[in-house]
């Protein structure tokens, strides 16, 4: 069982950045899909980057591409989502998890941080 601890959250200006780290309890290198997601109230959760076991491919939603950058820290056993030109709809709460694939929809993916607040204003 992976526990995934999200930390990095807070209040920041449009135009500033931020960057979220996510704190796996193992090794997650080459086992999981790495995945960073973002619920707004009354909104499903929406995958924004991920990046493949091994740290091959990785991928951005459109509305993050070229303003988010996810990587990963092995020997830390950390994710990282740095966030430049936040823009008030970034706003929302940020969720790291982890999947055996890189899939499109939140239910698949087996493991779940608690979250951590992203707020631009």
């Amino acid at each position: 069982h992976v526990q995934l601890v999200e930390s990095g959250g807070g209040l920041v200006q449009p135009g500033g950045s931020l960057i979220l780290s996510c704190a796996a309890s193992e090794y997650t290198y080459s086992s999981y899909c790495m995945a960073w997601f973002r619920q707004t109230p009354g909104k499903e959760r929406e995958r924004v980057a991920f990046i493949y076991p091994g740290g091959g491919s990785k991928y951005y939603a459109d509305s993050v591409k070229g303003r988010f950058t996810i990587s990963q820290d092995n020997a830390k056993n950390t994710v990282y989502l740095q966030m430049n030109s936040l823009k008030p709809e970034d706003t929302a709460m940020y969720y790291c998890a982890a999947g055996w694939d890189c899939y499109v929809n939140a239910r698949d993916y087996k493991f779940w941080g608690q979250g951590t607040q992203v707020t631009v204003s």
